[in-house]
């Protein structure tokens, strides 16, 4: 399966950011904490410039713990302020404020040289879609300021929400790049949510995770489903087509059923706390 999803809006949302830029102090960029290599879009290191800039390792409560004290170290390595949070119950999220404050150093103790009280950081909150900016935006703020939803793409216009007197919010539409080189990175992207699943085959995508999860996370696959991993990724679908009742009429395995839920499953962190890629890895 070749994938790719670059709808219209996202040619207009990377033109809006270049333009946008220029009003900015700071880039704060969320990616998945399971797969924080891939889901960075390249374009955002092009269009930040010479930004500050903070890196949140988001859904960090779904990803291998281990894993993410790596990647943490990894990026800071790379000059990045790094932060590892759960957005959606609110884990990490007072860290922020602080995290801004050291990143900006320079400009606010700049402004305080030249006398320039009260003028707020300007931040531009940037990421692929279904990283969970909106959720974050909503945490950080405490209010429901930016839309929200399980489906990439939500948000395709950019909106200003000041935080307090120190720091404004850029809101951004989630975009991702043109064309993915290394397809094993659009694949992981594709297991998280980051491409519209409406394009997707989605048996052949969960055939994918299934060999993915036997090679790498046996135990959890097997713990969830009570299957047996050694078999092959289409006998291990329909054992759990058997064991979740995943039928059509005539008792046929519902292959594109039971492929939604193995996914739904693998997305929530059902299965298990699991990370995709490590530091170091080629692909």
């Amino acid at each position: 399966m070749n994938y790719q999803w670059y709808p219209g809006h996202m040619t207009k949302a990377k033109r809006m950011m270049q333009e946008d830029m220029k009003l900015i102090d700071l880039v704060i960029e969320l990616v998945d904490a399971r797969i924080p290599l891939s889901s960075r879009n390249p374009d955002i290191d092009t269009l930040a410039g010479n930004k500050a800039r903070i890196l949140l390792l988001n859904k960090a409560d779904l990803a291998d713990q281990n894993a993410n004290k790596k990647w943490k170290e990894y990026f800071q390595n790379k000059g990045f302020y790094v932060l590892e949070l759960n957005s959606k119950n609110g884990t990490g999220i007072k860290n922020v404020h602080a995290l801004v404050r050291e990143a900006c150093r320079e400009k606010i103790e700049r402004d305080r040289k030249r006398g320039i009280k009260n003028r707020p950081v300007r931040a531009m909150v940037v990421g692929i879609p279904n990283v969970g900016k909106s959720t974050f935006i909503n945490s950080f703020v405490g209010k429901n300021s930016a839309k929200t939803g399980n489906k990439p793409g939500v948000t395709k216009g950019k909106q200003w929400i000041k935080v307090n007197k120190e720091l404004e919010l850029l809101d951004t539409p989630g975009i991702l790049w043109p064309k993915f080189e290394d397809q094993a990175v659009g694949m992981r992207l594709a297991f998280i949510g980051s491409i519209n699943d409406e394009i997707l085959q989605t048996e052949e995508l969960a055939l994918e995770l299934i060999q993915f999860l036997k090679e790498t996370y046996p135990e959890q696959l097997s713990g969830r489903f009570q299957i047996d991993t050694q078999e092959k990724p289409l006998i291990i679908m329909e054992q759990i087509c058997e064991r979740r009742k995943c039928y059509k009429k005539g008792m046929e395995p519902d292959y594109y059923k039971v492929s939604g839920l193995i996914l739904d499953e693998f997305r929530s962190g059902a299965i298990g706390k699991m990370t995709l890629e490590f530091p170091g890895e080629s692909s």
